[in-house]
C-alpha cells in the first residue's frame, strides 16, 4: 500500500494506539527459513479432509531473462512436467493422474513477469502420497533433467500456447504496451516470449536459466491441508536443506516502472477487434511498499473504502438511461509490475465512444476530488466492508485449503500481510467507526495528479469510426479540471423492500428422508420446501426454486419475440426500487437472489448468510410478486448488450461456433444467431416477456424450493411461512415440453474460414437420439475423460501438435433422450489433417480394444478425489437434491453415483464406443481466411 495519507492519519492511528506496530502474522501458520535460504509456510487445515495443497513459489520470472532467453522462464515451467530425477520424461503427469490428480484442472503452474508458481493438490487417501507430493516439489525446484530430447519435443507445445494468444488483442497490445510500461524492462519481457527464441534456442540456454534462478534463496514451499505440521516441517528440513545456492549467485534485481512527466497516449485499432475500451493510469510517485505496519494496513482500509464508493457511483451510471459505458471501474492498486501501484480506471464502450467514456470517468474522479464523498456513501461502504469481514470470520473454521494457500504465496513473493481473519475482523471493527470523510476525501486528492499518466484507447478499425487524436485525449484531461461539475447527490435511503403484511400460510405436511438428511414441507399454497442442514460452512445458505416449463412451453412466435428480453427483466429492479436502489438497500448484507426463465424450467437461485436469510426471503417474494416494468431499463440493457456484441463476430472462434450452430439448427425456427442482431432487437417484445414472467411466477404452487446450509430450522420455518407460503398460487401444474426440433445429424465435414492468424480449431462430434441409459451415460462421460488423457498424450506429448484439448461424453434425458460425444482441440492449420487422423486412430482403439485399464483407473481416482470433496459442498448438494425434479432421476444418485462409477469396466466403455462412436460423425474445422499454406509462411516470419 502506497503511503499517501497525510498527518491526519497519523493522529488517527496514534489515537487508536497502534502507530508503529507491525501487522501480526497468523499464529496458525508455521513459517521458517532453511539454512540455504529457502522459506516454508505450513498450515493445518482440515478441509477438504485427507487432502493437501502444495505450492512451489519461485521468485523469478520473465523479467530476469537474458536477451537470448526471451520466453524461457515460461518454457522452463513446461519442462518441469517433462522429466525430473524421480519422474523421467512424461512419467510425472502419468503418476499424478494415477493418484487422482487431473492435469490442467488440478495440476498446474503459471509464469509471470516476476515469479513462477507451481500448484499441486494431493489426495492423502493412500499411504505414500504425501511423500510423493513433496518429492514432486523437490524435483521441480532442483532436479529437472532438461534433456535435449524433451526440450526439443516441448518446443512445439510452447509454440501452440503462443499461437493461442495471437489475434487483434495481441496486435494492439504490442503497440500500446511500450507506453503502458514506458521505459521499463517489463515492456520487453512478456512471459510468452519470442518465437525465434522458443524455436531455436540451444538447450544449454534453458539450463542456464534454471541454474541461475531455481535456487533455494529464491524459493518457498507452501503446504496447507489435513496434515501434521511438525511432520511436514521435519520432512521439509530433511529433504530440502541439502541443496546449495550457487557459489557466485546472480543478483536478483528488482525493476521499476519509471515515472514520467509527459502523458503517454496510445490509440490503437484493429479491423478484427471485438470491442472498444479505454484505460487510464496515474502512477504513484514512489515505489510500492508492502503493508508491514498497522498504520499501513489501516491506510489500505481507507483506500478500500474509497475504491468502493467510486465504483458504486460508476455502477449507477452503467445502470442509468443512455449509459456512458457498458462497464466501468476505478481503483488504486497494483499494476503489471510489483514495484509500482497506480490510480487506474477502465471502461468498455460503444464503438467510437471511447473519448466520451474517458471524459465521464475523469469527471467522476474530479467530482470526488473536488467535492468529496457523502456521509451516507461512506456509511454504506463501511457496512459492506464490515459485512464481508464478518462473513469471512464466521466461516473461518470451514475454509478450503485452496482458499488459503495463495495468501501465503503472496506473502513470500510480495510481502502481503497474513494476519489471519480473526485479527483482521477484530481490528476492522475497531478501526472502521473512526474513519472519517476527511480521510477518504484527502486520499483521492493525493492519488490524482498531473504527471505519470498513461491513457490507452482500443477498438475496431472501421471507416465509420473516427478515433480521437492524442491532442483530443490530452485536452479531455485539461477540460475536465475546468468543467462545471456539481456534487454527487445521494438518493433518499431505502428503508424496506417489502411492506409488512400478515401471512396466513401454513405447513400442511412434512416428511423427512434419513438417507439424504432432508426435510420437505408442503405449504398451504401448494409450494414445496426441501431443506438440508449442513455444517460445511458455518455461515452459508444456498437455495433455488424450480418450476417446470420454462421457454419450452412458449409458442414459437412468442418465444422468438421474447427470448432476448428475459435476461433483461431484472434490470428494471424490484418493488419499485431500481437496481441502484437495491444495491444501496443491500449494502452490508451477504445475500444475492436472481430469477430466470430457462429451457425446461423457470426459477430462483441465490445465496445468503444466516442473519440475512430474511432479506433473501424478501427478495424471493419480490421476484414473484413485484417485478418492476420499465421499458427504459430494457432499452438501457439493449444498448449495453448491443455495444458488447456489435463486433463479436470478428472473433474467429465465436464466428466458428455461431456459424456451425446455425448450420446444424437450420431446421429449428426457434434458433437464431448467438448474438442478437438489430432485426432481432426490433422484433423483441419486452412487454410480452414481462407478461410471460408474471404469468409463470404467479403460480408458486408449481414451485419446489430447496435450501442447503447451516440452517436454523425455526428461523427457516418462520421466514417460509411469512414469505413463501403467502405467495400466490393458481393450483395448476405444468411440465416442460419437447418442441420436436432436432439438430442436423449425418456424416459431414464443414470448414469455416475466419481470422488472419495461423490458428485452427477442430471439433469432431457423434450425437443423436437414443433410449436413455444411466449406465451408458456414466460410461460415455468416463470415455470422454479417458479420451482426454489419450489425446493429450498423443497430440500434445508425442506429436507436440496442441497445447490443450480434450473430449467429453454425455447422455441427456431432457427435453429428449440423446447422446453426445465431442473432441475439441486448437492447432496450427498445417496440422489439422494429421491431428484428425491421430484422433480417429485413438477412437478406433477404443472401439477395437477399449481403453487401457490404467487410464480407466486414473479417471476413477480423479473422480473419487473430486467426489469426496464435493460431498462437503453446499452447492453440490443443492444441485443433487433438486435434479430429480428436473429429469426424474433417482433422488439417491448423489449418494450412489460413485459406486456406479466404480463398477465401470473397460468392456463397458468399449461397448459405448462401439455403439455410439461408429455412427455418423460430424467434423467442423476453423481455418484462417488465407488458407493454411499462407498462414504457415506468415507464422515463420513472425
Amino acid at each position: 500500500m502506497k503511503k499517501v495519507l497525510s498527518s491526519f492519519s497519523v493522529v488517527f492511528l496514534m489515537a487508536a494506539n497502534v502507530f508503529g506496530q507491525n501487522i501480526p502474522v497468523d499464529p496458525s501458520v508455521k513459517i521458517g527459513t532453511l539454512s540455504n535460504g529457502m522459506k516454508y509456510y505450513i498450515k493445518k487445515n482440515a478441509l477438504p479432509e485427507k487432502k493437501v495443497e502444495f505450492r512451489l513459489a519461485v521468485n523469478a520470472g520473465s523479467i530476469l531473462e537474458d536477451e537470448n532467453q526471451r520466453g524461457l522462464a515460461h518454457f522452463m515451467e513446461h519442462m518441469n512436467f517433462n522429466g525430473t530425477k524421480h519422474f523421467p520424461d512424461n512419467k510425472l503427469v502419468d503418476f499424478l493422474q494415477s493418484i487422482g490428480i487431473k492435469f490442467g484442472q488440478h495440476l498446474n503452474a503459471y509464469t509471470g513477469f516476476d515469479e513462477t508458481v507451481y500448484m499441486l493438490p494431493v489426495p492423502l487417501d493412500k499411504p505414500g502420497n504425501l511423500d510423493a507430493g513433496l518429492k514432486v516439489i523437490e524435483d521441480w525446484a532442483f532436479n529437472a533433467t532438461l534433456s535435449d530430447e524433451q526440450i526439443n519435443k516441448e518446443r512445439g507445445v510452447v509454440m501452440e500456447e503462443l499461437r493461442l494468444g495471437l489475434g487483434p488483442d495481441k496486435r494492439m497490445m504490442d503497440k500500446y504496451l511500450p507506453k503502458l510500461l514506458y521505459k521499463s524492462q517489463y515492456a520487453d519481457r512478456l512471459p510468452i516470449g519470442k518465437k525465434e527464441v522458443i524455436e531455436n534456442c540451444k538447450p544449454d540456454v534453458i539450463r542456464k536459466f534454471y541454474k541461475d534462478w531455481y535456487r533455494p534463496d529464491l524459493m518457498a514451499i507452501v503446504v496447507v491441508g489435513d496434515i501434521n505440521v511438525e511432520e511436514i516441517e521435519k520432512k521439509i528440513k530433511d529433504n530440502f536443506s541439502k541443496y546449495k545456492n550457487p557459489s557466485n549467485p546472480r543478483e536478483r534485481k528488482s525493476f521499476d516502472l519509471p515515472n514520467h512527466k509527459e502523458a503517454q497516449v496510445a490509440i490503437e485499432t484493429d479491423p478484427d477487434a471485438t470491442g472498444s475500451a479505454v484505460l487510464f493510469a496515474i502512477k504513484d510517485s514512489e515505489l510500492y511498499q508492502p503493508d508491514l505496519t498497522v498504520q499501513q494496513y489501516d491506510e489500505s482500509i481507507v483506500e478500500g473504502l474509497m475504491n468502493m464508493m467510486l465504483n458504486s457511483r460508476l455502477a449507477e451510471l452503467v445502470n442509468a438511461a443512455n449509459p456512458p459505458f457498458t462497464y466501468g471501474s476505478v481503483y488504486h492498486g497494483g499494476t503489471y509490475v510489483r514495484t509500482k501501484e497506480a490510480f487506474q480506471a477502465s471502461a468498455t464502450t460503444k464503438d467510437g465512444d471511447q473519448l466520451n467514456a474517458l471524459k465521464v470517468l475523469l469527471e467522476e474522479v474530479e467530482r470526488a476530488k473536488r467535492f468529496g464523498f457523502t456521509q451516507s456513501e461512506l456509511d454504506r461502504a463501511k457496512e459492506q466492508m464490515l459485512s464481508s469481514y464478518e462473513w469471512a470470520y464466521n466461516n473461518r473454521e470451514k475454509n478450503q485449503s485452496g482458499e488459503l494457500i495463495d495468501g501465503y504465496v503472496s506473502n513470500f513473493l510480495r510481502q502481503e500481510p497474513i494476519p489471519g481473519i480473526t485479527w483482521g475482523y477484530e481490528h476492522i471493527k475497531k478501526v472502521l467507526p473512526a474513519i472519517s470523510l476527511t480521510q477518504t476525501n484527502e486520499l483521492i486528492k493525493k492519488l490524482v495528479k498531473d504527471d505519470s499518466r498513461v491513457i490507452v484507447l482500443t477498438g475496431p478499425q472501421k471507416d465509420t469510426i473516427k478515433m480521437p487524436t492524442e491532442a483530443m485525449v490530452l485536452n479531455t484531461f485539461n477540460s475536465v479540471k475546468m468543467a462545471d461539475l456539481k456534487p454527487y447527490e445521494e438518493k433518499s435511503k431505502v428503508e424496506s423492500l417489502v411492506k409488512p403484511f400478515r401471512s396466513e400460510g401454513k405447513i400442511t405436511a412434512a416428511e423427512t428422508d434419513a438417507k439424504l438428511g432432508t426435510t420437505t414441507w408442503t405449504l398451504s399454497n401448494g409450494a414445496k420446501v426441501t431443506f438440508k442442514k449442513t455444517d460445511f460452512k458455518d455461515d452459508e445458505i444456498v437455495f433455488s426454486a424450480i418450476s417446470l416449463g420454462g421457454v419450452s412451453v412458449i409458442p414459437d412466435d412468442d418465444y422468438n419475440k421474447t427470448k432476448f428480453a428475459f435476461d433483461a427483466l431484472l434490470e428494471a429492479g424490484l418493488a419499485g426500487l431500481s437496481k441502484t436502489d437495491l444495491s444501496h438497500y443491500l449494502a452490508g448484507k451477504q445475500v444475492s437472489v436472481s430469477s430466470y426463465i430457462g429451457g425446461p424450467a423457470e426459477g430462483i437461485s441465490g445465496t445468503s448468510s444466516k442473519k440475512d436469510l430474511k432479506t433473501a426471503m424478501e427478495l424471493i417474494y419480490a421476484c414473484f410478486t413485484d417485478l418492476n416494468y420499465n421499458p427504459e431499463a430494457f432499452n438501457t440493457y439493449k444498448s449495453k448488450k448491443s455495444a458488447m456484441l456489435s463486433n463479436v463476430n470478428s472473433d474467429p472462434q465465436y464466428y466458428f461456433s455461431n456459424e456451425y450452430s446455425k448450420f446444424i439448427n437450420q431446421k429449428n425456427p426457434r434458433f437464431t444467431s448467438l448474438e442478437p442482431t438489430e432485426k432481432d432487437w426490433a422484433n423483441t417484445d419486452y412487454k410480452k416477456a414481462y407478461e410471460i414472467y408474471k404469468q409463470k411466477f404467479a403460480n408458486a404452487g408449481n414451485f419446489h424450493f430447496y435450501f442447503v446450509g447451516n440452517i436454523n430450522e425455526e428461523q427457516l420455518k418462520k421466514e417460509v411461512l411469512q414469505y413463501i407460503a403467502s405467495l400466490p398460487s393458481t393450483g395448476k401444474s405444468s411440465a416442460f415440453k419437447d418442441t420436436g426440433y432436432r439438430p442436423l445429424t449425418g456424416e459431414f465435414t464443414k470448414i469455416y474460414k475466419k481470422g488472419k492468424e495461423p490458428k485452427s480449431l477442430v471439433a469432431i462430434s457423434y450425437s443423436g437420439e437414443a433410449p436413455y441409459s444411466q449406465k451408458e451415460g456414466i460410461a460415455l462421460s468416463a470415455l470422454g475423460e479417458v479420451a482426454t488423457i489419450k489425446i493429450l498424450e498423443k497430440l500434445r506429448e508425442e506429436e507436440s501438435g496442441i497445447y490443450g484439448g480434450g473430449a467429453s461424453g454425455s447422455f441427456s434425458k431432457i427435453p429428449y433422450s440423446a447422446y453426445d460425444f465431442t473432441v475439441n482441440f486448437p492447432c496450427g492449420p498445417e496440422n489439422v489433417d494429421k491431428l484428425i487422423k491421430s484422433t480417429m486412430a485413438e477412437i478406433q482403439k477404443f472401439i477395437d480394444k477399449g481403453p487401457e485399464q490404467k487410464d480407466l483407473d486414473k479417471y476413477k481416482e480423479g473422480e473419487y478425489n473430486e467426489y469426496t470433496t464435493s460431498l462437503k459442498d453446499n452447492g453440490f448438494w443443492l444441485q443433487g437434491i433438486s435434479q430429480n425434479q428436473l429429469d426424474g432421476s433417482d433422488q439417491y444418485d448423489i449418494l450412489n453415483f460413485f459406486d456406479k462409477l466404480q463398477a465401470l469396466t473397460v468392456k463397458d466403455l468399449q461397448e459405448v464406443a462401439k455403439k455410439y462412436l461408429t455412427k455418423e460423425k460430424q467434423i467442423a474445422i476453423l481455418m484462417p481466411e488465407d488458407g493454411w499454406e499462407k498462414a504457415k509462411n506468415d507464422m515463420s516470419e513472425k
